[in-house]
């Protein structure tokens, strides 16, 4: 469209600058204390677009083959796991699939997730889509929680949930079940804030709170709040 840059292909000064970037970004958040960190390699942002098919078109050693294709994000977290202390993880959130034909799908994302468990990885974090506007989501209740129990049974690396997990025993259920480690909330952390206190009372649960909470426990839970 007019006024729009068409996008090219990074040349090794790019890549350099990428990876110099992510390095900065690590370092800032290890400085600011923060426990941990999650690189996101899902829904069509840049480390997404060098292991799908369907984004990347490059002919060097970038591009074409799986162990091409995943080598920058390799790359990129190598460097991040360099640039943060040792003893803070560093995780990966990828798209297990593209929902669309010829694109980055479960298999691959498998053998990603052994390179990164290779590499230290602690846990890889399961989301799918974001690349193309053809894909074809089924969307649904935990519609994405099979591609993280295939990734956790056949790489061999815990798994984070995530996609339409709202109810707190479906969540239970999928932990229950070996399908995941942990769930992760978005949408209904910020529809319903109180989420986990919700859920520990549903679940016959108890929680840590502040003593002016105490009063506050919903009718039916009043031993929810641990004692101060």
């Amino acid at each position: 469209a007019a006024g729009e840059n068409p996008p090219t292909a990074l040349d090794a000064q790019g890549l350099a600058r990428v990876r110099d970037d992510f390095v900065r970004a690590a370092k800032r958040a290890a400085e600011l204390g923060f426990d941990g960190i999650e690189i996101h390699a899902a829904h069509g942002y840049l480390l997404h677009q060098f292991l799908s098919p369907l984004s990347n078109a490059r002919t060097d050693q970038y591009g074409g083959s799986l162990e091409n294709r995943m080598r920058f994000p390799l790359e990129i977290y190598d460097a991040v796991r360099a640039a943060f202390p040792a003893d803070k993880p560093v995780w990966v959130r990828l798209s297990a699939t593209d929902w669309a034909d010829g694109g980055w799908d479960v298999d691959g994302s498998i053998a990603f997730a052994k390179q990164l468990k290779a590499r230290g990885c602690p846990v890889i974090h399961v989301s799918s889509g974001g690349l193309t506007p053809s894909q074809q989501i089924k969307l649904g209740p935990g519609y994405q929680v099979a591609f993280s129990e295939r990734i956790r049974a056949e790489a061999g690396i815990p798994t984070i949930a995530v996609g339409l997990i709202t109810e707190p025993k479906q969540a239970e259920e999928i932990l229950a079940k070996g399908q995941a480690d942990a769930i992760a909330l978005a949408r209904a952390a910020l529809y319903d804030p109180r989420w986990p206190w919700h859920a520990a009372a549903e679940l016959g649960d108890h929680v840590h709170a502040p003593p002016q909470y105490l009063r506050c426990a919903p009718h039916g839970h009043s031993d929810l709040f641990d004692a101060p």
